[in-house]
């Protein structure tokens, strides 16, 4: 079914520009230009943002872009598919439930917030009440133990709504302050002060008979607020999280003031004001490595803070990296490693689950907080001597207090549970678990799934307890899902190569899905488009398998060969050989007009790539550029001797990180690749952020040879061919400084065979249509101009 999107001017002026049939099922396709595929994706039709469900599980609402406008409408849906989705208007999204909702423990009540506000929910009346309404954000909800309460954080200050009486009231207010009545340490020249002035002790002791007087009311009146928890004044608050019977909090404390390092200015040419100015941008790579934090275990009844005491981690004290800073000069560690606090969970009985990192990334541990002693113990520690992977951290309890996890240990994500001293499994194979929930009865795994091949996602479940894994869904491009709150059936967003983001629901227990949406244009709908296929390329370092999808003209002649056009997917750690909807959806409808015009167009997931375990992740360790472009290579000799490839026409292209290894193929690989085009290229990683770069190459201190062999401005004189380079000039993730740099060099090296494409207007990811159709355009005539297909 397709919602009732209205024929707004845009649209009509697309559908006519488009020279489609008005009516319905006649639809003619418009021709495939460079311009189409460009131009702003209102044409395509919006794709479903995220979805949720009604608290009666009836309905599933969802989000949809309004054409010509950045607005997002809530449309809403019968979960059967019995009726079109409907949008809502201002009056009904007022009435209307919110995503990401929390349960009580018997589920018999949701809460969420919606538009900074808390709305609980009675679910068997469907009673719906607004507990909160304020300019302040209430945020991390979560039930009491008991269920008669609902905890929440505004700002350092955690609350709770009485859900008899609705009743607010303030459970604790942190702050970073010293406490005004701790007792000073002594001080000859103040105690001398009080005992010889006599007016300074006098009002000494009326500070503190006021503070006591206050202390004793406190106590004595239930209604009062509670006294502020003093943290002290050398720290700040990073993070809190309140047990469910509301007695304890576990907070993450950083050293005040630590030091941020020196900042960029990112110049701005084009203002309303009509003047350049600059803005802050980041730090370097070493420049900042993120502070240690320190942990707090609060008792709210006894008015207590003690310490947690991070030395008991398991190989806290052994630096992973002591070697490399042996051999480059570097001072060993002092003392333990600093570790920051990345996630908290609570057992039903109100037990903390943490989940800690090394400031180096090296190790994951999750704890157990023993909140009488205040005592860390590891459920479970991950090691890994590149990096621990930013995905795949998910972890709970488990209702008899055990907890679960997701870990790369096995060299894939899989799901795991405590049992005894040694974590049980409850997935294996070469493939990857992610998202994973429990379900309504607690008693199965809900969790995405990539067990056919690493590019089809579906919703997988297994007990609890182990056993059978179980696909329950056939959509081959599940996105991701929510549990309705009867705990019945999932709703699901789903897609295709040519198929945006939709909107499906499926039982818990599986079966065929109900598809809701397509939201697709006329226009989009009635082109014929040509899938790609899904290819296998031998890697001939003997890593396996290099997934690749594979563009060819739509008559390929025999004894011609085509020219090459290979695609480089950005990020570094990302999946596009797959069969949901790309991220490079433009990308993809290029490479369909590439092919059109005689071109084979090879798009891989090199080395690096997310989806396809560890190693191939970890693969680029210290050595970023080297094995990608292996890849790339392997790619070429695979299109040569299967696919009717000319191996003296190459061309290789892509953005961000796709443009780091364009420019490593035009530098590292002269010769092998006649033409390509770096779309704001990082071309220097000591210039990059710390968080990315330091996971895979360490800090420039550690490995400056790695630095060396990794950057493409230091490889600079072998440049042979083409080359573009194009950059957005207010981009605050790669620098435009980077292309400015490698331009500089180009010309002291006295290259022939490059350009620089400045747009002063976009960030890392462009918006406007002209900014994508100028730099397409580019790419095109670089393409024809360096390569010159034959004419199909």
């Amino acid at each position: 079914m397709e919602p009732s999107v209205p024929a707004t001017p845009l649209r009509r002026l697309a559908l006519a520009l488009a020279l489609l049939a008005p009516v319905a099922g006649a639809e003619t396709a418009p021709p495939l230009s460079l311009d189409l595929a460009m131009s702003h994706p209102d044409w395509i039709g919006p794709p479903v943002e995220r979805l949720w469900w009604s608290a009666d599980s009836a309905q599933v609402a969802y989000a949809l872009k309004r054409e010509g406008s950045p607005v997002r409408d809530t449309w809403l849906q019968p979960a059967d598919g019995s009726a079109p989705g409907r949008r809502l208007g201002p009056e009904a999204q007022a009435l209307a439930d919110a995503a990401n909702p929390v349960y009580d423990p018997a589920r018999q009540r949701m809460a969420y917030v919606r538009n900074g506000d808390v709305f609980v929910v009675e679910l068997a009346r469907g009673e719906r009440r607004q507990l909160t309404q304020s300019s302040e954000t209430e945020s991390d909800l979560r039930f009491s133990r008991d269920g008669a309460e609902l905890f929440f954080r505004v700002g350092q200050e955690w609350r709770a709504a009485d859900l008899m009486s609705g009743r607010v009231r303030s459970v604790a207010l942190l702050r970073a302050e010293k406490d005004p009545q701790e007792a000073p340490k002594p001080d000859l020249l103040r105690e001398t002060e009080l005992r010889l002035i006599a007016t300074l002790a006098r009002q000494r002791g009326e500070r503190e008979a006021l503070a006591a007087e206050a202390k004793a009311q406190r106590e004595a009146d239930p209604g009062s607020v509670p006294a502020p928890v003093f943290l002290g004044d050398d720290v700040s608050i990073a993070s809190s999280g309140l047990s469910p019977d509301g007695r304890h909090l576990v907070v993450a404390l950083e050293p005040k003031n630590a030091d941020a390092g020196r900042g960029g200015k990112m110049p701005r040419f084009i203002n309303e004001s009509g003047y350049e100015d600059a803005e802050d941008v980041r730090t370097r790579v070493g420049r900042n490595p993120p502070v240690g934090q320190s942990l707090r275990l609060v008792d709210l009844a006894e008015g207590r803070v003690r310490t947690l005491d991070l030395a008991v981690l398991p190989g806290i004290d052994v630096d992973p990296l002591a070697a490399l800073k042996r051999e480059h000069g570097q001072p060993a560690l002092g003392g333990p490693r600093p570790v920051r606090l990345i996630g908290l969970q609570f057992a039903d009985d109100g037990t903390p689950l943490a989940m800690l990192r090394s400031v180096d990334n090296k190790d994951r541990w999750i704890v157990r907080i023993d909140r009488a002693q205040a005592r860390l113990a590891t459920v479970h520690r991950l090691s890994d001597p590149a990096w621990i992977n930013w995905n795949f951290n998910d972890f709970g309890a488990l209702p008899d207090g055990r907890a679960w996890w997701l870990s790369e240990e096995s060299g894939y994500s899989h799901l795991y549970v405590e049992d005894g001293r040694r974590p049980r499994a409850l997935t294996a194979g070469r493939w990857e678990a992610s998202q994973p929930v429990l379900d309504a009865a607690r008693r199965h795994f809900l969790f995405l799934c990539n067990r056919a091949w690493p590019g089809d996602y579906e919703v997988c479940r297994v007990p609890v307890a182990g056993g059978e894994v179980r696909e329950l869904t056939a959509l081959d491009g599940v996105e991701d899902f929510a549990l309705s709150p009867d705990g019945r059936r999932l709703a699901l967003r789903w897609s295709a190569p040519f198929i945006p983001p939709q909107a499906a629901v499926v039982d818990v227990d599986g079966g065929e899905a109900v598809k809701l949406t397509d939201t697709r244009s006329p226009a989009f709908r009635a082109m014929p488009w040509r899938e790609p296929r899904f290819v296998q390329v031998p890697s001939s370092d003997g890593a396996g398998s290099i997934w690749g999808k594979l563009y060819t003209p739509p008559r390929m002649e025999p004894g011609r060969t085509y020219p090459v056009v290979m695609f480089v997917h950005g990020a570094g750690y990302l999946q596009n050989v797959h069969q949901r909807w790309p991220v490079y959806f433009r990308e993809q409808m290029f490479h369909q007009l590439l092919t059109d015009r005689g071109y084979l167009v090879l798009d891989l997931d090199f080395r690096a790539s997310e989806g396809y375990g560890r190693d191939w992740r970890t693969a680029i360790y210290r050595r970023m550029g080297t094995p990608e472009l292996q890849d790339y290579k392997d790619g070429i000799d695979w299109l040569v001797e299967h696919h009717q490839a000319d191996r003296a026409r190459v061309g290789i292209y892509g953005g961000s990180y796709g443009g780091f290894m364009t420019l490593m193929a035009m530098f590292r690989a002269p010769g092998v690749f006649q033409a390509g085009a770096a779309l704001r290229p990082v071309t220097d990683w000591r210039h990059y952020n710390h968080p990315y770069t330091s996971n895979i190459l360490d800090t420039p201190e550690l490995g400056p040879e790695v630095y060396v062999e990794s950057s493409p401005i230091e490889h600079a004189e072998h440049l042979q061919g083409r080359l573009l380079i194009a950059h957005g000039m207010i981009d605050d993730n790669v620098f435009f400084q980077d292309s400015v740099r490698l331009a500089q060099r180009l010309i002291e090296l006295k290259k022939p065979g490059w350009e620089l494409a400045g747009y002063p207007l976009e960030r890392h990811a462009y918006v406007q249509p002209e900014s994508w159709y100028d730099q397409y355009r580019r790419i095109l005539e670089l393409m024809d101009a360096t390569l010159k297909p034959d004419a199909p």
